[in-house]
């Protein structure tokens, strides 16, 4: 029987901050098929999400099918806009939400883990991150530094990531990330230049299959997933008008839950996928594959100059 088996693997899930969001739940599902999980969480909402794992909030939501809880080897801030700590500006490393958390950059994540678990302590590494300050202007009218600031946070951030954890994946490893429809695309609403750093994140996974491929015997692949309302896709402003007009407009007219999300990424982890590499893999329920909409929900209409 195939079954899906991360036993003795260690994955990093970098992007979690709460229980809500895919972030979580493809670390859970890593969980549920065997491996050690760390976890890498933006300094801001670290203090946050720690409260909330100590004072037992996410108790439900962090239980496996055999009744145990979902734990965390480590967890590690993380700010994956700057490679090294002396990129950070002074302000940024002097602030209260960052002060007292060590080194939060890529560079500095990479260390720890060295010093952690020793040279070579990783087998999976997803990267859950995005973020766009003007995610809710139009491109029109999005700033060069809203513009930068998006591809930097939401798609360079894998490039850096695979610099530097790269060299510390053991045989076999596996990267992957998280993508959306808006890279190929136009999704009104969708703005900031967000569109372009999921495009920019796609063509890069093709890329680093190929280099990483190469170097370091790594497969990166990337997820495109439907639209979810977590509470980070709230910054996006219509996430629920996305939501139900996908729902309506899908082969399989559902909603997408994160649980699915999560299987998907525990297969390309798992060496049932070994042959897939360089892939963007929809889990959406089928909505990429539609070219006309069937139905417009009431409220979905989302009228632009």
């Amino acid at each position: 029987m195939l079954s899906i088996d991360l036993t003795g693997k260690r994955a990093l899930v970098a992007g979690v901050a709460d229980d809500g969001g895919f972030g979580f739940a493809v670390a859970k599902a890593f969980a549920e098929a065997g491996a050690s999980v760390c976890v890498a969480t933006w300094p801001p909402a670290l203090n946050i999400f720690l409260n909330l794992l100590e004072r037992g909030k996410m108790d439900e939501s962090r239980r496996l099918s055999d009744g145990s809880l979902l734990t965390f080897e480590r967890i590690y801030p993380l700010d994956a806009v700057y490679d090294a700590i002396d990129d950070a500006p002074a302000d940024v490393r002097e602030s209260k939400r960052y002060k007292d958390v060590g080194d939060f950059s890529i560079g500095g994540m990479a260390q720890r883990l060295v010093d952690d678990f020793g040279e070579q302590p990783l087998d999976i590494v997803f990267h859950s991150l995005a973020n766009g300050p003007e995610v809710k202007k139009p491109l029109l009218e999005t700033s060069r530094a809203g513009y930068l600031a998006a591809s930097s946070a939401s798609a360079y951030s894998l490039v850096s990531m695979v610099q530097r954890l790269g060299p510390l994946m053991r045989p076999g490893g596996n990267v992957c990330s998280l993508t959306y429809m808006a890279g190929e695309r136009v999704v009104p609403g969708y703005g900031g230049g967000m569109s372009s750093a999921k495009a920019a994140l796609e063509s890069d996974t093709r890329v680093l299959a190929f280099e990483a491929g190469r170097k370091h015997g790594l497969r990166v692949n990337t997820i495109s997933a439907g639209p979810y309302a977590s509470r980070a896709a709230s910054a996006i402003g219509i996430i629920s008008k996305m939501v139900a007009y996908c729902t309506a407009n899908s082969p399989l007219p559902q909603d997408l839950e994160a649980a699915e999300v999560g299987a998907t990424a525990a297969f390309l982890a798992s060496g049932l996928a070994s042959g897939i590499t360089g892939s963007t893999v929809y889990v959406d329920k089928g909505y990429h594959a539609m070219g006309m909409a069937v139905t417009m929900p009431s409220g979905t209409e989302i009228v632009g100059s």
